[in-house]
């Protein structure tokens, strides 16, 4: 049969009931209008309202029956279906005749043995701190801790330690050691000795510059400021021999702990650079970042102590010092090492020249001779008309 004859048979409502019932729902290529079964042909009857609308739908929703399911529902249960495992029911004996021959053990026993039995077996949760740690003492003093389980817990008598003794380095017998070149001078410790004042810690830094035998400076807590660090930045450039420098806890800034770094730089004869816990203790990005520049031209300094807040500098920094540790490791088996890089000293910053602009040219005031004269006519014109 032709499909064309059957269609052309049909009558309008049978063709569009037709489409109604051929149409999927769910086909996404059939406009929405097109997919829904109740079609509207009524022509508007007034202003849109809303409220009426949602009661005129949901009145109606009521009203209408459901589509009838093509197939329908039925409660299956697929599967196996899950079954808690019985527990074994575990035979507890009430027998309280039953006799052991420990009861007679037990009872006869005092609290200070029932602790001790207890701190064996592990019941911890029956025994405080002091109970438990007695039942172990060998020799055990019940003047000073209640034995039983009504012992009361006390703290452990604190240990009092002997007070650090002052630091007695003669200061001016050092700085005039240093000066002198002293061969037998080989570590100098100002720790902890706040009152040297500032003229005298730069004598120490500029004392650096001629002296070939100190290997050991420490600086620690000795209120050292950015000016006396930085006399010691320029008698670090010129000595050879220095290898550890310890100025933890102090006040020197970021920038001038990077000019000590490359002061450093320039002999790279200090293995061992501390310089931890300054006053500011924030060193920023841009001083933290050339910190770890300074570390990767370094191939002798082993240890640095200093504290970075930036993750990457703080990584590059831990990795330059592994590698130069790994480097010594490698010298002392006698393993091939790469060559360390020359020396390259920073560039000094430019400085501005400011060209004076020539002043704006003053303009020129018009001239009132001519208005002056002008009006003197006027006024005089005026006076013969008014005769």
């Amino acid at each position: 049969m032709d499909i064309d004859d059957l269609l052309s048979k049909l009558s309008e409502a049978e063709i569009e009931e037709l489409g109604q019932e051929l149409i999927d729902p769910d086909d996404s290529c059939i406009p929405p209008a097109e997919r829904c079964r109740y079609k509207c042909e009524k022509q508007p009857t007034g202003k849109f309202d809303r409220k009426g609308l949602l009661d005129f739908l949901e009145k109606r929703a009521k009203e209408e029956k459901d589509w009838e399911e093509n197939k329908p529902y039925v409660h299956e249960i697929r599967g196996k279906v899950y079954k808690p495992k019985e527990e074994e029911k575990i035979q507890i004996n009430d027998d309280a005749e039953v006799e052991t021959e420990w009861d007679e053990v037990l009872a006869n026993a005092t609290d200070e043995e029932l602790v001790d039995l207890a701190a064996i077996l592990g019941f911890h949760g029956m025994l405080n701190q002091v109970q438990y740690h007695q039942a172990f003492v060998e020799q055990k003093d019940n003047s000073e801790v209640a034995g039983g389980f009504q012992g009361v817990a006390k703290h452990e008598n604190f240990k009092l330690y002997e007070a650090e003794k002052p630091n007695d380095t003669d200061v001016e017998a050092a700085l005039q050691s240093i000066k002198d070149n002293d061969s037998k001078l080989k570590e100098v410790n100002l720790n902890n000795i706040k009152n040297i004042s500032v003229e005298r810690l730069k004598e120490f830094g500029l004392a650096l510059k001629d002296n070939t035998n100190l290997e050991s400076f420490s600086l620690a807590n000795t209120k050292l400021t950015d000016r006396a660090a930085k006399a010691f930045a320029e008698g670090l450039k010129d000595n050879k021999t220095l290898k550890s420098l310890n100025m933890e806890s102090n006040y020197v800034s970021g920038p001038c702990i990077v000019e000590l770094l490359e002061a450093i730089a320039v002999h790279k004869g200090v293995t061992e650079f501390r310089v931890a816990n300054q006053r500011p203790a924030l060193l920023g990005c841009k001083v933290e970042t050339r910190i770890a520049e300074l570390i990767e031209q370094n191939h002798r300094i082993l240890k640095f102590g200093i504290f970075l807040e930036t993750k990457g500098p703080q990584v590059r920094v831990r990795e330059y010092i592994k590698r130069n540790n790994d480097r010594v490791r490698k010298q002392r088996l006698g393993l091939p090492v790469e060559p360390e890089p020359e020396y390259v000293p920073p560039e000094k910053p430019k400085k501005r020249t400011e060209t004076k602009e020539a002043p704006p040219a003053k303009k020129e005031e018009p001239k009132k001779e001519e208005s002056e004269e002008e009006e003197s006519e006027e006024e005089e014109s005026e006076e013969e008309e008014s005769d």
